[in-house]
């Protein structure tokens, strides 16, 4: 009879079910298909093969049974197990302990084929048991399958971590810098006075210096010392100015006159007069070479004309002490006694900004190599601080109290730092990042006022020079090549030398 009610319902229904269990509920369109018991709508009936089922005896169960072919087990580390290898089985417990480790890594991946070394004892017929390569058994391991796309995800996710890791660099230790200079040259009768410049270092690397009447030339490369010059007894030599090409050398006197010397044959070439008083400062450009002097003038000579000067700049109201052109010729700074800065163009006779923020002399002035219209100044005892301009516009950009009298200033060629040298109190040279005035470091060394700089032609090494009569060489800035940080010379090197 049951057959038959099936038949009729169309409906193949397991034995024990009647027809009457089920019904088709079209209270609403939206009606599903219902199991009818006694039980509690939340309840769901369990279909059972018995013959006795009845709805009154409904069970629920939440009962879930995975399939163990798509599980991940390995994923956690859940490894069984074997059983050990049977007594007596000779040669074939590393038969059998081969064919599991194929199994499992056919089953489980290759991570899983690994016995532990412990299990070899001195049997040697036993296979060592198979265990977990790490006894956390929970431990969630990440997979490492190839993906099926190189577009997916995963690889992406994985090649940018590991971009990441690589291109992240660990933090750069501040870079050492010698504490001590590696060569020390005694340089006699080299004055103390904030208005001179009387160290230079050519593009040629030969160091001019001048020492009371005289010009001496030192030879970095094999130091060598050659006499220049050596001016009347009633005449002293005030500044040293090399040519960019490092073949011809000017020399500023305290009558007033410049003379153009070849640094080569130790030969004078040309003496141009125009000054009143002391020629206390020099720069060259391509072309032009400027003199400022004592008696507040800037005088411009050109080698090309026969006149000693082609044209004159008045603009300050003390001596002039400071003077640089910037590296593309088109601007000259000029610094004086009178505290101010004076920015001067190429064609014109009146300065085009006056900066009046020092409040003493401004001897230190330096133009950026690496930016242009960038220039920094150092005031002198009252005023100590170093200054960054603008000179576009004329704003000032920053800057910074040093604590003590600024002589010099000298941008690095290799990295966007520079160096200043010091007077009053502290007598110190201290290097500089750039922009955010971070201390490099803070050199000591000389007894009184560190008046002149000079940077070598490769841009590694400076030269000082104090009222103490010493010229000492320090490795300060690294090379433009490899910026590793600079090695401590030996102990040799740090013998005097007398420049004369």
């Amino acid at each position: 009879m049951d057959s038959d009610q099936r038949r009729k319902s169309g409906i193949n229904l397991p034995s024990g079910m009647s027809a009457t269990s089920l019904r088709l509920d079209t209270q609403s369109p939206n009606s599903f298909l219902s199991i009818s018991n006694r039980a509690s709508p939340r309840s769901i009936s369990n279909l059972s093969s018995s013959s006795s089922w009845s709805p009154s005896k409904s069970t629920c169960s939440d009962r879930f049974i995975p399939c163990r072919s798509s599980s991940r087990l390995h994923t956690f580390g859940l490894i069984d197990k074997p059983s050990p290898s049977k007594e007596g089985a000779g040669g074939g417990g590393g038969a059998h302990e081969a064919y599991t480790r194929l199994l499992r890594q056919e089953l489980f991946g290759p991570d899983f084929g690994c016995s532990s070394p412990a299990g070899a004892g001195a049997g040697g017929g036993q296979g060592s048991p198979m265990v977990s390569p790490n006894k956390n058994m929970l431990r969630f391991k990440v997979e490492h399958s190839a993906p099926s796309s190189p577009f997916s995800p995963s690889t992406l996710g994985r090649d940018y971590c590991e971009f990441s890791s690589e291109g992240s660099a660990k933090p750069k230790l501040p870079r050492k810098v010698p504490k001590t200079p590696h060569k020390v040259l005694d340089a006699p009768s080299l004055q103390d006075d904030f208005y001179l410049n009387l160290v230079d270092w050519s593009s040629q690397n030969i160091l001019a210096v001048g020492l009371g009447a005289c010009v001496y030339l030192w030879s970095a490369s094999n130091s060598k010392v050659t006499k220049l010059c050596d001016l009347e007894p009633s005449d002293s030599v005030c500044a040293v100015q090399w040519t960019r090409e490092g073949s011809y050398i000017s020399v500023g006197t305290n009558l007033g006159q410049v003379q153009v010397w070849d640094g080569t044959q130790c030969k004078r070439i040309r003496t141009m007069s125009g000054h009143q008083t002391r020629a206390g400062v020099l720069a060259w450009n391509s072309r032009i070479l400027s003199s400022g002097s004592r008696d507040r003038t800037i005088l411009q000579h050109d080698l090309r004309v026969s006149n000693d000067y082609v044209s004159k700049l008045v603009g300050h109201k003390s001596e002039v002490c400071g003077l640089k052109w910037s590296h593309d010729d088109r601007e000259l700074a000029s610094g004086g006694n009178d505290n101010q800065l004076l920015v001067w163009n190429r064609h014109s006779q009146q300065p085009i900004l006056k900066l009046t923020e020092h409040t003493a002399a401004v001897k230190a002035i330096a133009w950026s190599p690496h930016q242009s219209g960038l220039l920094a100044s150092g005031g002198g005892t009252a005023d100590r601080c170093i200054r960054f301009w603008n000179t576009a516009n004329g704003k000032q950009l920053n800057n910074v109290d040093t604590g003590s009298q600024v002589c010099n200033l000298a941008w690095s060629k290799n990295v966007n730092e520079l160096v200043s040298t010091h007077g009053y109190s502290q007598n110190q040279i201290m290097v500089w990042k750039y922009p955010s005035l971070a201390k490099v470091a803070t050199l000591t060394g000389h007894s009184l006022r560190v008046l002149y700089l000079s940077t070598s032609p490769d841009g590694q090494t400076i030269v000082t020079g104090a009222g103490d009569e010493t010229l000492r060489f320090w490795n300060v800035f690294p090379s433009m090549k490899t910026p590793a940080p600079v090695k401590e010379t030996g102990l040799w090197s740090l013998g005097r030398t007398y420049i004369r």
